[in-house]
């Protein structure tokens, strides 16, 4: 009886743990695929595992209009680190702020991309490794595999042009991504990490040299209209990286812009309808059909 009591004692202490957690809006006791299954449910978003040459990849997405473009949104980091010096276990994010935006998006034709081994079962994708989350979360062979993921869903819109949208280190995927195409119509970011290098001096952590660096190809994605939004109090990446960017871009068509009251992991899918009304440069419309 004595074991017994001890084991009730200790299943209420975790119960109520959670309950603590829960109701000061934390999310350690949440289950992070049912959070994300119910993201997606308010977006009319269906899930769907996407194979490519070295990653099973989990999307979201809702396609109603393939005569229409396609809004790609593309996750960040994710649960990367446990703590300053060590990497979790798994990178799936508790609280996936781009499908928090992809989940608000008006758009006929909606995808969301995680990243690499996040929401996918680690044995189902078996070359995911902590590096991927780590030090090559950028690395030549994850931006192959995004790529080749956004492919898949242009070929459901056949001859429409590409928004693609990158929260986070996702910002620099996109990025990245959009200087190996010719189909992308517009770029926007939030809270973008687009300069790893000047992010993690910054911080003072380990530099990531298996990583490419999306500043690198800022002038290979000059020609196309985009716009980064950075928060006012964002701590983790400040709005000058955003800055720094564009003037790397050298280009009229790129612009910065600051949200004030905002920081990194602020509530954006609140802001997001109102910040997808700012025209975007050289344009004379939002792009965003």
């Amino acid at each position: 009886m004595k074991s017994s009591s001890a084991s009730l004692s200790r299943c209420l202490v975790a119960v109520l743990t959670c309950v603590s957690v829960a109701l000061g809006g934390l999310s350690g006791c949440a289950d992070p695929n049912r959070h994300a299954e119910s993201l997606a449910l308010t977006g009319h978003l269906q899930r769907e595992r996407v194979e490519t040459d070295g990653f099973v990849l989990t999307s979201f997405y809702r396609i109603s209009r393939p005569d229409l473009p396609l809004t790609v949104y593309i996750e960040g980091d994710g649960k990367a680190w446990r703590s300053r010096t060590v990497p979790s276990d798994n990178p799936t994010p508790h609280q996936a702020l781009a499908l928090t935006l992809a989940s608000v998006d008006p758009a006929a034709n909606v995808v969301y991309l995680a990243r690499p081994c996040q929401f996918t079962p680690l044995v189902q994708s078996p070359r995911c490794g902590r590096a991927y989350w780590t030090d090559k979360r950028f690395a030549e062979e994850v931006v192959v595999a995004m790529n080749q993921a956004l492919s898949r869903y242009c070929a459901r819109v056949p001859g429409q042009r590409v928004h693609l949208v990158g929260y986070s280190g996702g910002g620099a995927l996109a990025i990245l991504i959009a200087a190996r195409r010719h189909d992308i119509a517009s770029l926007r970011t939030v809270a973008g990490n687009l300069d790893h290098v000047q992010v993690n001096r910054l911080h003072n952590v380990s530099a990531m040299p298996e990583s490419l660096n999306a500043i690198d190809v800022a002038p290979q994605v000059s020609s196309i209209v985009q716009l980064h939004f950075s928060g006012g109090d964002d701590r983790v990446v400040p709005a000058q990286v955003a800055q720094n960017f564009v003037r790397a871009t050298a280009s009229r068509c790129a612009r910065s812009q600051i949200v004030p009251g905002m920081a990194h992991d602020s509530d954006w899918a609140r802001r997001w309808p109102e910040l997808l009304l700012t025209p975007l440069p050289c344009s004379v419309s939002t792009n965003h059909e």
